[in-house]
């Protein structure tokens, strides 16, 4: 069994997030949906899946063919009670597939940004031990504008009303990229300086900002990581409930 990672751009892997599932006895399977890859015919063998961030938006099926083949996996796998992850892109999938609605933002929100844990948010065991006020980064020019029925909004910022939340128990978007480790938060800088300037930010000010805020960025993108590596996705599931099975793990494969 294993976890799926929908992978929608070549540097936005599941980095941190992938690297504290796997200390946690995890094996995660990626599919590289934006290069070809198809996503599994069923639900057989998934622990979970992981929907990663990426240049596109949600309406662009047209142009990215796997779009609707993932809003449909998705919803599926929610319906069956499977726990699920949407980062930044991701998220919106989910809010989409749930019945939510995605649309444009006024302005773009890029670079680095506080976040603020709405009321369910401070009792949510998911978001336990961080601060209710804590910076993260943000890279999009889209927002989920509408939660889907059945959803519990976690965390908004000033622009973004929905910078955090959950569908049901088990299934949850974070609008913000808190998994990446330096190096990726450069490698996206560098990959969207073009649409960054498009949207009027300044990359190397917030490329500036990186050794200002990543310390506890990282300490904090992993505590969350941390959360959802041992509550959403507890080992003790994947092992069929033995306590005595052995908490070995598996490097990242891909299809």
């Amino acid at each position: 069994m294993a976890i799926l990672v929908f992978q929608h751009n070549s540097h936005e892997t599941p980095a941190r997030l992938g690297d504290i599932l796997r200390d946690n006895g995890h094996r995660l399977r990626v599919f590289r949906l934006n290069e070809g890859d198809s996503l599994p015919p069923d639900l057989d063998d998934v622990d979970g899946i992981i929907s990663l961030g990426g240049p596109m938006n949600v309406d662009e099926a047209d142009e990215h063919k796997w779009i609707n083949d993932e809003l449909a996996y998705l919803k599926q796998a929610i319906d069956a009670d499977l726990p699920v992850v949407g980062i930044c892109l991701g998220a919106q999938l989910i809010a989409a597939a749930m019945g939510g609605k995605v649309e444009a933002m006024p302005a773009a929100e890029l670079g680095w940004h506080n976040v603020k844990l709405a009321f369910p948010g401070t009792i949510d065991p998911m978001m336990a031990g961080l601060p209710w006020t804590h910076m993260q980064f943000h890279l999009h020019g889209q927002e989920v504008t509408e939660l889907p029925p059945d959803a519990t909004p976690l965390a908004a910022s000033k622009v973004c009303k929905n910078q955090a939340f959950k569908v049901g128990l088990r299934a949850f978007g974070f609008q913000y990229h808190f998994e990446w480790d330096k190096q990726q938060l450069h490698a996206a800088l560098d990959g969207h300086q073009a649409w960054i300037g498009e949207a009027e930010g300044d990359v190397e000010a917030i490329r500036t900002e990186i050794d200002t805020y990543y310390e506890m960025y990282r300490h904090l993108g992993d505590r969350l990581s941390a959360n959802l590596a041992t509550l959403l996705f507890p080992l003790d599931k994947r092992l069929g409930g033995s306590r005595d099975a052995p908490k070995t793990w598996d490097a990242t494969e891909s299809t």
